[in-house]
């Protein structure tokens, strides 16, 4: 017997399929909210109804809106929201848009928990754990599906170092997450689709880690069918809302292993290609994931036809099943066609060799040459 354990996240509920903002009034009822503040996208915020649905639904409970995050999750932006949440003074945050502000709400709670102010304070607690509970809690209605409002890791970008740290909590995810298919109508394609393949990626990695178990396993291959059989269909149709929920539905199961199980290089990589050259995170994965597996086959062989299996091609390459279903989405498959040039691939090979999520990769990864094999396979 090989022993092991899954902690649980302090999630409580899912929502899926009713209008954001009767969920998002219902769950402050719930939650006994008083002083609810809403972090938002600027474009949905600023070009949509869709914010000003939740506020009004809110009512009397509405104390402020932040709804400037950057892309990335940069520290500046940040440390704006905090001084906004501040001066609000929440018990509760709504959260509506994709993994920038998520992540950014995450941070921004441990600002208010640890009473950090300035990019120093936050340098500090960057890359550790992190035990004290939350001052303040979320929920979240995503607008994308990179699924990082099931996790309680962020991502927050020092644009002075252009490093991306990761920040930890032990209840930053939501306290309940809303999938609302209507919402994300107002999401560009390109960007709804290319955070689906963030959450393939996830679930590929998860599936072929170093440490598996059983939960994130049977989520993994049931999310890839999901995704195989629903993302084709919104590229079709955008506006079919049965597709957008069922891929919805997908992230969830493939988030159980998101800060459960290592990942691997696409992640690590992603993440560097994120910081370095402004890449995208759906796009980081649209463009890693095929050459990681590819780079992973001779030591996850068996792992890999299982994935092969669950996106409808049994003994067809998984990395090319993968790969068939990024060009059969119209997203970008090379470096070249997100921006990357190739005097860039030293630096970006030299930052994934230290990043702790490529030495978790299932072939051990022990030389800048490694990084490179990967990315030439991506170019």
């Amino acid at each position: 017997m090989k022993p092991g354990y899954h902690a649980y996240v302090p999630l409580e509920r899912v929502i899926w399929g009713e209008p954001a903002a009767e969920a998002v009034s219902r769950e402050a009822d719930r939650l006994g909210a008083r002083r609810v503040m809403i972090v938002a996208s600027g474009t949905l915020s600023r070009k949509t109804g869709a914010i000003a649905a939740v506020r009004d639904a809110l009512g009397e409970r509405y104390v402020g809106l932040f709804d400037a995050c950057g892309e990335h999750s940069p520290l500046e932006s940040v440390l704006a929201c905090a001084r906004v949440a501040r001066e609000a003074k929440p018990d509760l945050i709504v959260t509506v848009g994709g993994g920038s502000p998520i992540d950014a709400v995450k941070i921004v709670l441990l600002c208010l928990t640890h009473d950090i102010h300035d990019r120093e304070g936050l340098l500090a607690i960057a890359n550790k754990p992190t035990t004290q509970p939350a001052a303040v809690r979320q929920i979240i209605v995503p607008t994308t599906l990179s699924a990082g409002e099931y996790s309680n890791a962020a991502g927050g970008t020092d644009t002075q170092r252009k490093t991306k740290d990761m920040y930890f909590g032990p209840d930053l995810c939501a306290r309940s997450i809303i999938l609302d298919p209507r919402i994300s109508l107002h999401t560009p394609l390109w960007l709804w689709l290319s955070t689906a393949i963030r959450s393939v990626d996830h679930a590929v990695e998860s599936y072929c880690s170093t440490a598996p178990n059983p939960l994130v396993e049977a989520g993994a291959l049931r999310a890839l069918t999901l995704f195989d059989r629903s993302l084709r269909r919104t590229k079709a149709d955008e506006t079919d809302l049965d597709a957008r929920l069922e891929s919805q539905t997908a992230v969830w199961l493939t988030a159980c292993g998101l800060g459960r199980v290592p990942m691997g290089a696409s992640h690590g990589i992603g993440y560097v290609l994120g910081t370095v050259g402004g890449v995208p995170h759906g796009y980081t994965s649209c463009v890693m994931l095929p050459a990681v597996m590819r780079w992973n086959e001779p030591v996850t062989a068996e792992r890999q036809r299982d994935i092969a299996t669950a996106l409808g091609q049994p003994g067809d390459s998984a990395a090319h099943a993968v790969a068939s279903v990024i060009a059969d989405l119209g997203l970008p498959r090379t470096l070249g066609e997100v921006g990357i040039r190739e005097d860039q691939l030293p630096e970006i090979a030299e930052r994934a060799l230290v990043n702790p999520v490529v030495r978790a990769n299932p072939r051990p990864i022990l030389a800048v040459d490694d990084v490179m094999e990967i990315l030439r396979l991506a170019i």
